[in-house]
């Protein structure tokens, strides 16, 4: 099956705690890859993300990635520096080398254990699994307490994962891969017809906030904990803006596929990478247009796979 690992240079790994419910997923470069980044939600929380944007200076990357435990799973990141500053991998600076890992969290304190996170421990292990081969999917690294379908709280909500998918444009290659914890419903975005759909009216948990206001009615707690993350590659040559503006059109993906998508309640992030050698000449952007539109496509079949490959955890059923 195609996946982002399709991408040449990229590997990607995992740390699963299915007890806990949590876990973190990495996605390493054979070599330094450019980055670019876009935020769609407003609860997100990042760490070395702003060298990302336009302007930003770090142009190196040596990994990204995706981990569960809120904030408190930042300390992942660590051990994913750890583990490439001891194999020489990072930017040079006039002291030291320093990795550059580009990391955004999900909450997934409310599926398993909310006092176990992803540590440092955990995001050495998943650069150790990392591997070119085809991306697991489901229950795996940080897909492992994600869920759907929240607005009427977890005993609605359904399970979400990890999907990946990849596609050819022209002679390059897009992939994506997706951390699906949104509180939307899942559709197909071929279709249209739903996949996972919160187990309620609409409405009801704008209900149960205003008959309970600031006493966490169930609806209301719901809304609070979510997050969809997406890592994006090519090896087409884009430089800076190109990459940021490739991760724009991404999120499109993520509105095919979740409704609604970027709300104030989810950090949806989306990274994009390229991995081709720097010294090969920029595409012209009717390539990037055409990539772009790729990858909409890859991100809302990644997101619906990460969906249909979970399985049911702690409790929170699959869709049927």
């Amino acid at each position: 099956m195609p996946s982002l690992t399709d991408v040449p240079g990229v590997r990607v790994g995992h740390a699963t705690d299915l007890e806990a419910a949590t876990g973190c997923t990495v996605v390493l470069f054979d070599r330094p890859a450019l980055g670019g980044i876009d935020v769609g939600g407003g609860f997100t929380s990042t760490r070395q993300t702003d060298s990302l944007r336009p302007g930003g200076r770090a142009n190196e990357v040596h990994a990204f990635l995706l981990t569960g435990g809120s904030a408190f799973g930042m300390e992942a990141a660590t051990g994913c520096m750890g583990w490439l500053e001891e194999r020489g991998v990072g930017f040079q600076t006039p002291a030291a080398r320093v990795p550059s890992v580009p990391t955004a969290v999900l909450y997934d304190l409310g599926i398993g254990s909310a006092t176990r996170r992803p540590d440092a421990a955990m995001g050495r292990t998943a650069c150790a699994d990392a591997n070119d081969g085809p991306v697991q999917e489901g229950n795996v690294g940080a897909g492992t307490g994600c869920t759907v379908g929240k607005r009427l709280g977890y005993a609605n909500a359904w399970k979400g994962g990890l999907g990946s998918w990849a596609a050819k444009v022209d002679s390059w290659t897009v992939g994506a891969i997706a951390a699906v914890n949104a509180l939307g419903d899942i559709f197909d975005p071929r279709t249209g017809g739903p996949i996972a759909v919160a187990r309620g009216p609409l409405d009801e948990w704008r209900r149960q906030a205003a008959e309970a206001p600031g006493q966490g009615a169930p609806g209301k707690r719901a809304i609070e904990g979510n997050t969809t993350l997406v890592v994006v590659c090519t090896d087409a040559p884009l430089d800076r803006n190109q990459l940021c503006l490739l991760a724009r059109m991404s999120h499109d993906g993520l509105a095919r596929s979740i409704r609604p998508a970027h709300t104030p309640f989810d950090g949806d992030v989306v990274f994009s990478a390229s991995t081709a050698p720097p010294t090969e000449l920029r595409a012209d952007d009717l390539v990037l247009a055409r990539l772009g539109r790729a990858a909409i496509e890859v991100v809302a079949e990644a997101i619906v796979r990460g969906v249909l490959a979970a399985s049911p955890l702690h409790g929170v059923p699959i869709p049927p």
